[in-house]
């Protein structure tokens, strides 16, 4: 029978995609045939699998960890968020629909079976199957219906480990409070926990250490210490977009940080590369004057996104720039944006309607 491991965290941006990638490797490394999985994840950064299927960029890297294919097994149920409170579904790499948050939840119980469907199908090819939770389980409000955490560790009858973040602070009552609010049932599943992103010395955090073991009842499994170089991994959460800014070389870019940002990973490349500096602007920043060009990255809501760009008074900026000589580069929404209009009559990422371009390109684009 497959062997199983789950790793969840006490929050969001713990560290889990890149603990599971380095497990993963590590047990490939020992001659095991050891595969990821993730039921639902959230983000508008997606890979192509090798089933020309979308599926979430962590378990791709992770697949990559595992010297395997990516398959949309791996990440049966991808969410990508369109607006405040709707996302496309993705259901083992194919349209579901979109929903809002509230519609979603009374689909999970139906998507737990696609879940635990792909699962199965992966714990018949593999040794191992490293499991990825999402956000924390101690979001009990979502705890009826859930496929992402404990819901699914229960049905697939998985043990747990549980990660916490030191580098954030509070990662005590992190670990404790989880154990608190958590059913003694749901409890019972967690093995053990983590400390991710430990600096400085160990010895000074043995008592909080102790203190976590001794209030949960569950084992230590050690501390992981801060890794500088996770920050050159694709990720998928846009909290690490100010991780990607790089003042290094004297061909300066300047990325507006879009409220529906997608695939921001495709400026991965350019934050190593020695001659550029990579700026990301965040909301309300101008535009520096000294900038050579100006890339507009995709987006999962496009019109919605180009709106909020007006409201940062980045198309002035962007205008100016163009006037000037300097270069103006669109990546997929971002080149929608450059042209003259863009309409979406049948309300594919939003609310029906048509919103005026840039007027860079001479360009129409339609939503379909």
């Amino acid at each position: 029978m497959v062997r199983a491991l789950m790793i969840q965290g006490a929050g969001s941006n713990v560290g889990k995609s890149v603990i599971v990638a380095g497990i993963c490797r590590a047990l490939s490394n020992r001659g095991h045939h050891v595969v990821p999985f993730k039921p639902q994840n959230m983000s508008n950064n997606a890979a192509v699998a090798g089933d020309g299927m979308e599926i979430g960029r962590a378990q791709h890297l992770q697949a990559q960890a595992c010297r395997t294919l990516p398959t949309v097994d791996m990440n049966p149920v991808l969410l990508k968020p369109e607006g405040e409170s709707g996302a496309q579904v993705i259901v083992q790499g194919k349209p579901y629909g979109t929903m809002r948050a509230s519609e979603y939840c009374s689909h999970k119980s139906r998507l737990l079976h696609s879940v635990l469907e792909s699962f199965s199908r992966l714990s018949d090819q593999a040794e191992i199957v490293l499991v990825e939770g999402a956000g924390s389980p101690a979001e009990v409000n979502l705890r009826e219906g859930d496929i992402a955490n404990i819901g699914f560790a229960r049905a697939a009858d998985v043990p747990v480990v549980l990660i916490g973040d030191i580098e954030r602070g509070g990662v005590i009552a992190q670990l404790v409070g989880t154990r608190e609010i958590l059913e003694r049932s749901d409890s019972a599943l967690v093995r053990g926990f983590v400390v991710n992103k430990f600096r400085g010395d160990p010895n000074l955090f043995e008592g909080g250490y102790r203190f976590i073991e001794n209030r949960t009842g569950w084992q230590g499994f050690g501390l992981i210490p801060w890794l500088e170089c996770a920050r050159k991994l694709p990720s998928e959460d846009s909290q690490d977009l100010a991780s990607r800014n790089a003042d290094k070389g004297e061909f300066k870019i300047a990325c507006p940080a879009l409220s529906r940002i997608a695939n921001f990973d495709d400026l991965d490349p350019l934050s190593m590369e020695p001659d550029v500096s990579l700026k990301i602007l965040q909301a309300g920043t101008p535009l520096p004057a000294d900038t050579d060009l100006v890339l507009l990255p995709g987006s999962k809501s496009t019109r919605d996104d180009l709106e909020f760009l007006r409201r940062q008074g980045w198309d002035i900026d962007i205008l100016a720039h163009a006037r000037r000589g300097g270069r103006v580069f669109g990546i997929c929404g971002g080149f929608q944006m450059l042209g003259r209009a863009i309409l979406d009559p049948e309300g594919v990422e939003g609310t029906p309607g048509e919103s005026p371009g840039l007027g860079l390109l001479d360009v129409e684009t339609i939503m379909k």
